[in-house]
């Protein structure tokens, strides 16, 4: 099964990067993370997709910064898509965002949390956009199944699943490659998210901490066993981010890390 994205086709061998802020800061910051990304992509000659959260419903703390949400979100994801002629993604939580995001939106993200959610899953579909639902941290790949399921009986097959690691006890994750084989299986492209599945859920307190120090190790182990995409959060100062710093990729180091993963993946498709 392959995934149509804006001309970009997901699951027909090229490697494409899902990449970007966690959320949308402001303008400005969206802005320059967006033509760095695409600049370096372009570089690269690999496919991109931008992503960022216009609300982070499922912060740790009450008091952690949510992004600018739905209307305001969606008309900055709209400017950029038409300035830097990109696709873009962003993460619906509730049914009724469903409809307005797929008029901005290229492909339809369900946050991990949600991937059970029937009514969000139904109102995805119907949108007829592209669907990436994110296996939750307490999901067996091989259950995954039923989202596409729920996505399908809409009659949208445009489907991909994304592994972003599994609860390993309290605030730890661990990310098992042999899900991106068995998702595969349910006939879907997979994205590895690599910055997710390095997230130590809460491991601060007040938020979650992360361990960016294996974002290439993980990148290269994931392109090795033959991922469609790999899914990153970039940021130009991941210790000043808002959301998700500690297991965000430094921009500067972005370039270098693509370089080895491209390596990789025209030795294994």
């Amino acid at each position: 099964m392959r995934v149509q994205v804006r001309g970009i086709t997901i699951g027909d061998g090229d490697l494409v990067l899902i990449a970007g802020p966690c959320i949308i800061e402001s303008w400005e910051h969206l802005r320059l993370m967006a033509g760095a990304l695409k600049d370096v992509t372009g570089r690269m000659g690999m496919p991109f997709i931008f992503k960022a959260s216009f609300d982070k419903a499922n912060r740790s703390s009450i008091d952690a910064y949510r992004g600018p949400g739905l209307e305001e979100g969606l008309r900055m994801l709209s400017l950029i898509r038409q300035e830097f002629d990109l696709a873009v993604t962003s993460d619906i939580h509730e049914p009724h965002q469903a409809r307005k995001a797929a008029e901005v939106l290229d492909l339809i993200q369900i946050p991990a949390f949600l991937c059970r959610q029937t009514d969000l899953l139904l109102a995805a579909g119907s949108t007829g956009k592209p669907v990436n639902i994110k296996k939750g941290q307490f999901m067996a790949p091989w259950d995954m199944r039923h989202a596409i399921k729920k996505v399908a009986s809409t009659g949208n097959h445009q489907v991909m699943l994304t592994e972003r690691g599994v609860s390993l006890g309290y605030n730890n994750l661990v990310c098992d490659l042999r899900s991106l084989g068995i998702m595969r299986s349910l006939g879907v492209p997979v994205v590895l998210d690599v910055t997710h599945s390095l997230q130590l859920p809460g491991g601060k307190g007040d938020s979650s901490g992360g361990n960016r120090e294996f974002i290439a190790p993980l990148a290269r182990a994931g392109t090795a066993f033959g991922v469609d995409a790999l899914f990153m959060e970039v940021h130009d100062r991941p210790e000043e981010a808002l959301s998700d710093g500690p297991n965000s990729l430094k921009l500067s180091d972005l370039e270098t890390l693509l370089e080895q993963v491209l390596k990789i993946h025209r030795v294994v498709v």
